[in-house]
């Protein structure tokens, strides 16, 4: 009688150290969300109720019918999001969280499924952004090559213009000193006037 008295009193007792460890532990993490989702890899995120001290977490990652898990935990972080890699593309995975306290982990959240795109559809769209940036920088590099060539005409008109204008002041100058030659050159070819019907006389 006495020995399941003890018994009893045990199991009560480790019951209520039980339940005291389970009222100790946090809540379930909330608003799980995928993000940054691509055919390899993901981001999962989520929020933790206010008032809870938390010093790590705890991800589970799971194929779809596939009883095989991945198991992520780290501690002394106050993170809350953790990349998911090495993902299959065109796959189904189910995560969930668990936030981890002193007194233990919490329960784990609302598992939430995502779908990897194909690895094809990835590529696409890959291609289509570099098509994209090529044209752009086509686009520019012709811009640029058409600014040269303006700039490149421009300087040959300037060009042009200041030799015409340099010539045409050289002309300029020289046109006073063309006529002062003419004159001259016409005056020393001319012959004076000698009165005519004199007699040289001689002296004998």
């Amino acid at each position: 009688m006495e020995a399941f008295f003890i018994s009893t009193v045990a199991l009560i007792l480790s019951c209520l150290g039980v339940w005291q460890i389970e009222a100790d532990r946090p809540p379930a993490p909330v608003n799980v969300t995928i993000k940054s989702l691509k055919s390899n890899s993901a981001v999962v995120t989520w929020d933790i109720p206010d008032g809870d001290v938390v010093i790590g977490f705890a991800i589970t990652q799971q194929k779809k019918d596939v009883r095989m898990l991945r198991f992520i935990q780290e501690v002394n972080t106050t993170t809350r999001s953790c990349a998911l890699w090495d993902l299959e593309d065109d796959t189904e995975y189910i995560v969930q969280v668990q936030s981890i306290s002193l007194s233990g982990p919490s329960p784990a959240s609302e598992p939430v499924l995502f779908k990897t795109p194909k690895e094809a559809e990835k590529l696409a769209s890959k291609s289509k952004d570099e098509v994209t940036m090529k044209e752009v920088g086509k686009s520019t590099q012709l811009r640029a090559g058409e600014m040269i060539i303006i700039v490149v005409v421009l300087i040959m008109w300037a060009g042009v213009i200041a030799l015409f204008c340099r010539q045409y002041d050289i002309i300029k100058d020289n046109e006073p000193n063309n006529n002062k030659d003419k004159a001259k050159n016409s005056s020393e070819c001319s012959t004076p006037e000698h009165p005519t019907g004199g007699l040289l006389r001689s002296k004998v």
